[in-house]
């Protein structure tokens, strides 16, 4: 809203949080990283690589998952930040990214998985 007013006032007014709001690109980059994390074979191979380092074929073992598919999984995850990789000879290892948003989401996930499944 341009003048930072609401037509309503209530006791509790909300009009304090346009000074902390963040701009609508920021809510339509946290959209873009919910989409693209919607998916729970993608969910599950963050969550791997979060706790180690492995390669394709160890990876497709571990998801019960093809090569060609577990590929185009780290590639979407990679585009967006979420995963690095490094080259040993033939070889490709993949983890989870050092960086804010992949550590976020990490703990996210962790917090979830405790709320939704609960001993």
């Amino acid at each position: 809203m341009e003048s930072n007013r609401l037509p309503h006032h209530h006791e509790h007014s909300a009009e304090s949080l346009f000074d902390h709001m963040p701009a609508p690109d920021a809510f339509a980059g946290a959209a873009d990283l919910f989409k693209l994390m919607s998916d729970r074979t993608r969910i599950r191979l963050f969550w791997i690589l979060c706790h180690c380092e492995e390669c394709l074929l160890d990876l497709g073992v571990m998801m019960d998952m093809s090569s060609p598919a577990i590929s185009h999984h780290l590639k979407l995850l990679k585009a967006c930040g979420l995963v690095d990789s490094r080259r040993e000879g033939k070889e490709v290892y993949y983890r989870a990214a050092d960086n804010p948003r992949a550590n976020a989401l990490h703990h996210m996930i962790e917090h979830m998985s405790e709320i939704a499944c609960p001993e």
